[in-house]
């Protein structure tokens, strides 16, 4: 089992609509430093959002331009990653707040990390959702946890998730503590399938090419 793609694993199980707490979550975002704290994931709770003032000038601006991440096909599930998500949008938007912010952006790379699953028809998905939420939370706090996202079961319950992360050792850290060991062990009896698959982006200097490759 690769450990790497450990704070991803057992993600995908998505939100409760209708949340009686989410005025309240609203209210506590909107009392925040929003130049300083992301929203970087579904989760909005102060313990959820990522600290800009954490991160190096190249990683926080793309972090930002991450905010746009979203899948541009219905078969993300099972569709080639890169090609599953808006990354020359989310990239046109890194370089547009390269130039805005008058600074270089250095050559940098990335870790992403993607879950694909099948949930077990018995599954309890409010159980996992819970999981899915305090294994984020734990990520968060360990540090250089970028950008999470994860959609909605297909009609055989076939999900995506994806993590994106400042770097390999980044993500190992953030898997390594008992929320996420809580998760792996509820994982294994509710998800008929999983597998982790582990990508490299780099983004040239000045954001003017990037590429995605699988590790």
């Amino acid at each position: 089992m690769a450990a790497q793609g450990a704070a991803a694993r057992f993600a995908g199980v998505p939100l409760l609509e209708n949340d009686p707490n989410s005025r309240q979550d609203t209210l506590r975002l909107a009392s925040l430093d929003t130049d300083r704290f992301l929203v970087q994931s579904p989760y909005t709770e102060q313990e959820h959002l990522l600290d800009l003032e954490t991160l190096d000038h190249e990683t926080a601006l793309f972090s930002k331009a991450l905010r746009l991440l979203r899948p541009i096909r219905d078969d993300y599930a099972t569709a080639t990653y890169s090609n599953s998500f808006n990354w020359g949008e989310v990239l046109d938007e890194a370089k547009r707040l390269c130039r805005e912010s008058g600074e270089a952006f250095g050559e940098k790379s990335f870790y992403i990390v993607a879950f694909r699953s099948q949930v077990k028809p018995s599954a309890d998905s409010a159980y996992l959702g819970d999981l899915d939420k305090a294994a984020h939370a734990e990520a968060v706090a360990s540090g250089g946890f970028l950008r999470y996202w994860f959609g909605k079961p297909d009609s055989h319950g076939r999900n995506l998730a994806t993590c994106i992360w400042r770097s390999r050792g980044d993500a190992l850290a953030g898997a390594r503590g008992p929320a996420h060991r809580k998760a792996g062990m509820a994982g294994r009896e509710m998800y008929a399938f999983w597998k982790i698959d582990q990508h490299r982006l780099v983004i040239r200097e000045n954001v003017d090419d990037w590429k995605i490759t699988p590790m």
